[in-house]
Order: C-alpha cells, then structure tokens, then sequence
C-alpha cells in the first residue's frame, strides 16, 4: 500500500464527501479519513482552512495545496491523471484496462498495433482490488491483486501502449470504415478495431435503504472498505466465491464477520468453503435473505433479515455490510440494437451469435465484406446479416470490428486467469481481422 499523503475531511451524510471517497478509491490512491463530525480538530481546521466556513469535502495534499468541494475532474486534474489523448485516432481502442484489457493492450502493441485504452477508474479493475490472488499461473506463493495489476499496466506500457484514466466512454458506434468512441468529456476517437473489456461490477440487492446508506454503512470493496471497521463486527451478504473471499480478507481487519447466506450451502470452492466454515471469527447464518437497511442521520444503523423456515424478520446491528451476490456487465455505453447482448446484459460474441435468432436482424453495411448487399433485415443462412460473407471471429461481436474479452463476455469464467487469457485471444483476433 502507498504512504498516505492525502487528508480528505467530511462527514458521513455529505454526498459529495462519499463521491470523493469514490474516485480515490476507484483509482487505488490511499487517503486519510476524517469525520469532521466526530473529530473537533479536524473541524476546526476545516474552518480554518475555509476562511471560517465548514464546507466539505476539503481535501488537502502533501504540498499542502488543498482543493474544496471538487468535482472528479478537477479531482483527476490535481492527481495528474491523464485525461487526452495524444492523437484522435488509433488501429485499435480498448474500452477497459482490467487484466483483458491491458493483456490485450500489450499483446497488440508487440504486433505493431497501435493502441490506447480507455480507462474509467483504476488500472487492473475488480483484480486490483483483491487483497491476493492464490490461483494466478506462474505466482506459486500468489500475488496481491494490487502487484498484479501494476505489473500487467507496467508492462502495457513498456510496449508502448497509451493509456487514458479517469475517463468514462458515453456511446460507441460503426462509422464507414472506423469505429468510434465518445467519452465523458465530449472527445472522441476512432479506430479500425474496438475491444470492449469494461469488465463487470458487483450486483445490488435492491432493497430499501441500500441506496441511502452506500459509502455509509453499505460497501462492495472489502479492500477499500475494511480498514474503517478494525475492531468492530461486519456482515457480508452472499455465498458465492467473491463473498467467502471478502470475508477471509475482511476478518484481516475486524473482529467478527457475519455471513447472510440465502440459501442452504455455499457456493464457493471447497477449499475456500472449508476456510470460512472453520474460521473462528466468521459466523455463516444459512437461509437469510436482507430485507431492509435501516439507519439515522445519514448513518447505517441495522438491517432487518428474514431467516429460517418460517421466514420470521429480525434485526442484526453490524457497523458495516458488503454485498457480494453476483455480477453486473458494465454495458451501460452499448447501443443494444448494435451490439447484442444476453438476457443478463453479457456481450454474446462468436459462434453463439448465430443462435440468438431475430436479436441479429441488423442489416448493417461495413466494408469488410459483411454486408447484406441487398439490404434485407433477415439473417443469411445461420449468419447474422452484418456478417453474410463470413462467420463472426470467436471474441466478435454482433458488429464486426468491435470485440468483447473478459468478465463482461457472455460465457466468461469471471476469473482473472481466463480474463488474461482472453485479452490475449483477442489480440491476435483483432491482428487477423486487421488484415482482412
């Protein structure tokens, strides 16, 4: 972890106290948290500071140069993270710099491609939030997640690839013979090829008070989150691997871990299974689903569960709760009647395309040799319309041109391994449709 040079002063109810905390911790920069509500220097200081006014967030920087109230741009702008890119158009994008996209960056800029990836928050996404990762191949005593990333973007860069932070893309799209993308700042740029590797996030329950109480009682990053809850008692929500994992990392830091299954057993591996059942600071409570968070002034103060076979309601009073019951594509910049998706959001690339039936009827012209010439909106035999002359590359898709890798891939195995490996896949897809 990096020494902390960066002291953001706030209050547990202030909103734009919690987007701060937000992008600090998207983008892996460690911070120092005090709650001018509960510390009467820091408060003073904020007055001091603020020429006798109380405003929040201030956040004051090794220099001692101090910004108030910023928005994440200016945020971004203070950090030195890089926003522009050097030029407007590139042979390929990549939307996402997780472990696909940076493998994919690295392994396309050693074939000659020139690349950049696009970058919301953190280099090395959900991975580099993961306190270590045991299953990496080549790391026989395993790797932190941190490590792993900055050795993956490190690498990215040896081999020349550019590289955008802190930058969100609103909308892509097909234009002619490139492919375009457009970010939150209004910039945009083209491509011959496009790779989204945006990865995914961790799913809500979408109970009342969770919204209320997020950053503020309600978390989905034990790394990030864990350290404020030394000494007291947390409950995570889920059975999966993602919840057992947190819950081992969580009991790092607090006293006692309360895990709310839904069902009857877990669902993670035996081996992290047999972890969690025999650890002494971890309570696993089968049969209980979350009904409710509740909380005063700003503050998470209970959550009402139903548990059991006659599903009776009870409250439990953990300082914090994370909440891992599965994944959600990060899709939300997908024209869904270009790029198709599953029922669950996942990009379908490849072969499957061809069995999802009238979701392909496009009708699209591109200059690769996939058009319908006629215009018809019907798919080509077992083909897609968009692709009549040639079956979609197996990381492709339903746009030909524009490929998907990682965990927000229809059929992905949602691990770190695989993502790298698919970033590497696509790669040489990418160099082979290239040449087409």
């Amino acid at each position: 972890m990096r020494q902390t040079h960066i002291t953001l002063y706030g209050a547990h109810w202030c909103p734009d106290c919690r987007r701060s905390k937000q992008f600090l911790g998207e983008h892996q920069i460690p911070y120092h948290w005090v709650d001018i509500e509960e510390d009467k220097a820091g408060e003073a200081y904020v007055i001091a500071r603020n020429d006798g006014k109380r405003i929040i967030p201030t956040i004051v920087f090794e220099d001692d140069s101090f910004l108030i109230e910023p928005t994440n741009a200016e945020l971004a702008a203070k950090l030195g993270l890089k926003m522009t890119a050097t030029r407007s158009h590139y042979s390929l994008v990549i939307i996402g710099g997780g472990p696909a996209g940076l493998t994919a960056g690295l392994y396309a800029a050693r074939e000659g491609i020139d690349t950049l990836i696009i970058e919301r928050a953190a280099f090395g996404g959900q991975a580099a939030t993961t306190q270590w990762l045991d299953n990496m191949p080549g790391f026989a005593e395993g790797i932190s997640g941190a490590d792993l990333s900055d050795q993956l973007r490190r690498q990215a860069v040896r081999f020349g690839v550019e590289m955008l932070q802190a930058q969100s893309v609103q909308s892509l799209c097909s234009r002619d013979n490139y492919r375009c993308v457009r970010t939150a700042d209004g910039a945009e740029y083209s491509a011959e090829a496009l790779l989204i590797a945006t990865g995914s996030r961790y799913r809500r329950l979408g109970v009342p008070g969770e919204e209320n109480y997020i950053g503020a009682g309600v978390h989905f990053c034990a790394t990030c989150d864990g350290p404020y809850y030394k000494g007291r008692s947390v409950a995570v929500v889920g059975g999966g691997n993602s919840a057992t994992e947190e819950s081992l990392l969580l009991v790092n830091y607090v006293d006692h871990v309360t895990l709310l299954v839904r069902g009857d057993s877990l669902k993670a591996s035996q081996i992290i299974q047999d972890k969690v059942l025999n650890h002494p600071k971890i309570d696993v409570r089968f049969h209980t689903a979350v009904e409710q968070f509740n909380g005063a002034n700003g503050k998470l103060t209970s959550v009402t569960v139903r548990e059991g076979a006659n599903g009776a309601l009870s409250e439990i009073q953990p300082a914090g709760v994370f909440i891992f019951v599965g994944q959600t594509p990060n899709t939300a910049c997908l024209d869904r009647d270009q790029i198709t998706v599953d029922k669950w959001g996942f990009i379908v690339t490849g072969h499957d395309l061809m069995h999802i039936g009238d979701q392909n009827r496009f009708g699209d012209q591109n200059r690769f040799g996939d058009q319908n010439r006629s215009g018809d909106q019907r798919s080509v035999g077992d083909r897609p319309v968009r692709f009549s002359l040639r079956d979609p590359l197996f990381l492709e898709t339903s746009m030909p041109g524009i490929f998907a890798a990682g965990d927000v891939r229809a059929g992905s195995t949602k691990q770190v391994a695989s993502a790298t490996g698919e970033g590497a896949t696509a790669a040489l897809l990418i160099r082979q449709y290239l040449k087409m």
